[in-house]
């Protein structure tokens, strides 16, 4: 059994990946900024809540804390701006802060443990619309700062021994509150490669990029 940590956890992509984890027999912090919000998708799925801003450095140094060793890391909050990206500057702090310095400082904190004891998963929930085989595409800041989380993925991976893997995913278009209902993935399809990636065995890949458990183009 591992210790798993998933952010952004208490809805959508992220709550369906915290339960596939937890059916899978591992222990699951679900990881959300609000407690109430923590605490009810923990119920759910069987977890342990953690209180958790993914944008705050504070935030994340107490959740460190609070969580104590960690196996498995899955940085899946995220955030979707509008507009154009040189128009909207708090739309650009926003979005990095949260799909980049939060999953960077986790990483930072939460590896040394993994590099001590032979054994770490982290996945970065990406998004095509942060690569640059697709153009980078994506309203606001959105796609910048997925390619940013991309480049932290492959660079991350490069640091850390073998026995700590590190890959990015792209979900797809997933019907959630981000998604929208119209989007033709439910969540828990949605979630299938970030569970596939987080439970990868000792042969398996690090530093790729992957949709429905299959290599893309960065």
């Amino acid at each position: 059994m591992k210790r798993a940590l998933v952010t952004g956890a208490n809805r959508g992509i992220g709550l369906a990946i915290a339960r596939g984890l937890a059916d899978a027999g591992h222990t699951v912090l679900v990881g959300a900024r609000d407690r109430r919000a923590s605490q009810k998708a923990a119920d759910q799925v069987g977890g342990i809540p953690l209180q958790l801003d993914v944008s705050d450095k504070a935030s994340i140094a107490q959740a460190v804390e609070a969580a104590g060793p960690v196996d498995i890391l899955v940085n899946n909050a995220g955030i979707l701006g509008s507009g154009s990206v040189l128009k909207g500057p708090q739309d650009f702090e926003d979005s990095m802060q949260v799909m980049v310095h939060g999953p960077y400082h986790l990483m930072r904190l939460l590896t040394p443990h993994m590099v001590d004891q032979g054994f770490g998963r982290i996945v970065n929930v990406s998004s095509g619309w942060g690569a640059f085989s697709d153009g980078v595409e994506g309203p606001g800041a959105y796609g910048v700062a997925k390619a940013a989380l991309n480049a932290l993925t492959v660079s991350a991976a490069r640091s850390l021994p073998g026995s700590v893997k590190v890959n990015a995913m792209c979900p797809g278009w997933v019907r959630t509150r981000m998604g929208g209902m119209g989007a033709t993935r439910s969540p828990e399809e949605g979630a299938d490669t970030a569970i596939w990636l987080a439970t990868l065995p000792d042969d398996g890949p690090t530093g790729g990029f992957f949709r429905d458990r299959e290599a893309i183009d960065w």
